[in-house]
C-alpha cells in the first residue's frame, strides 16, 4: 500500500471529487478540498481525514499557503457552460486557475500535479471554447517541467450523480411522448467514474505516468441517441427519440443558452461536432449498458424513479 500523504485537491466537491475523495481516504491518505462554499459540502466531512477551506483560488498566495506541506495537486476544476455572457467563464476556470495553481505549486514546494483535462481538448484545433481552453490548460501545466505533471483526458463520464445521464432521466420525466434530440449522431466512449477514479489513484505514486496526458473511454461506442434510448429503456418509459437535423440542432442550441439553466449552448453543439472516443489509449472496463440496465432496476416502478431523482445531487 502506499505511505500515507497529504493531498490538495481544487474542484472536489463536484461530481468526479465526491469519488475520488472517499477512495483516496480509504487508502489512508489526508484530504483537503479547496472550496467557496464550504457550508454546502459538510457530508464530505464525515471522512476523519478530510477538512475543507475555503481560499480564493485565483489568489496566488493564499492558493501557495494553503498548498504548503502538501505531498500532491489535484485539478478537477471544469465548467460546462460560461455563467456570464463575456465569455471569460472559460478562460477563468480552466486557463487562469491552472496557472496560478502550477506558480502556487513551485511555491509551496509542491511537486506532484494532476490535472483533468478532456478527450478532444485542443488548445489550437478544439471546435469549441470549452475544449479549446481545457487545451490551453492542459499545456500550461505540462509546461511546467519542474513539476511531475500528469493528465486525465476522459470522454464523458457516467455514475452516481453524474450529471448527463441523471439530467436526461430528468429531461425525458418531464417530456413523455417525444423528445427532439440535437446532435443525436455525436458519439461517445462513456467513462465510469470509478474505473478512472482508480486510474488518478494509482498514478499519484507512479513515476511513469510522470509527463503523461491520458485519453480515458469506456468499452463501448454509443450515439447520444443509442445512449438516450438505453436511458428510456431503463426508465421503461415509451418516449420516442426524434433526432433533429443540424439547423434544428443549432436553433435549440440557440433557444436554449438563453433559458435559465443553460441546459445546451451553441459551445456545447460545436463540442459535440467532433467523436469522444479514443483512438488509442487504455480502454476502462465498466460499461455503460450493463450499468443502466443495474439502474433500470430502480427505475422498474414510479417509486423507484422518485427515489433516484432525489438521489442526484442538484
Amino acid at each position: 500500500p502506499m505511505a500515507a500523504k497529504t493531498i490538495s485537491i481544487i474542484g472536489g466537491t463536484g461530481f468526479f471529487g465526491s469519488h475520488l475523495v472517499p477512495r483516496l481516504h480509504a487508502q489512508g491518505h489526508h484530504i483537503r478540498i479547496l472550496s467557496r462554499h464550504r457550508e454546502r459540502h459538510r457530508d464530505l466531512l464525515v471522512l476523519p481525514r478530510v477538512t475543507i477551506d475555503e481560499v480564493a483560488s485565483d489568489d496566488p498566495a493564499a492558493l501557495a499557503a494553503w498548498l504548503a506541506g502538501s505531498d500532491a495537486a489535484i485539478n478537477l476544476v471544469g465548467i460546462l457552460n460560461e455563467p456570464g455572457r463575456d465569455g471569460s467563464g472559460f478562460a477563468a476556470a480552466h486557463v487562469q486557475l491552472p496557472e496560478t495553481l502550477v506558480n502556487a505549486c513551485r511555491q509551496a514546494g509542491v511537486g506532484r500535479l494532476l490535472q483533468m483535462s478532456a478527450l478532444n481538448a485542443d488548445a489550437e484545433h478544439g471546435p469549441s471554447e470549452y475544449l479549446r481552453s481545457k487545451g490551453r490548460g492542459e499545456d500550461l501545466v505540462h509546461a511546467a517541467t519542474d513539476l511531475a505533471v500528469t493528465s486525465f483526458r476522459p470522454s464523458v463520464m457516467f455514475g452516481p450523480g453524474d450529471g448527463l445521464f441523471s439530467r436526461f432521466a430528468q429531461l425525458l420525466a418531464l417530456t413523455p411522448l417525444i423528445f427532439p434530440l440535437a446532435c443525436a449522431r455525436a458519439r461517445f466512449a462513456p467513462v465510469y467514474v470509478g474505473d478512472l477514479v482508480e486510474k488518478i489513484v494509482n498514478s499519484i505514486d507512479d513515476k511513469s505516468t510522470h509527463s503523461q496526458r491520458y485519453p480515458v473511454c469506456g468499452p463501448e461506442v454509443f450515439s447520444l441517441k443509442q445512449i438516450l434510448e438505453l436511458i428510456v429503456k431503463a426508465m421503461d418509459s415509451s418516449c420516442r427519440i426524434v433526432p433533429l437535423g443540424n439547423t434544428a440542432s443549432k436553433l435549440q442550441a440557440r433557444v436554449l443558452q438563453n433559458l435559465p439553466g443553460k441546459l445546451f449552448t451553441m459551445d456545447n453543439y460545436r463540442s459535440l461536432q467532433t467523436p469522444s472516443v479514443c483512438k488509442e489509449g487504455e480502454l476502462c472496463s465498466t460499461s455503460l449498458s450493463q450499468y443502466i440496465q443495474d439502474l433500470s432496476v430502480l427505475f422498474s416502478n414510479k417509486k423507484h424513479y422518485d427515489r433516484f431523482r432525489q438521489q442526484i445531487p442538484r
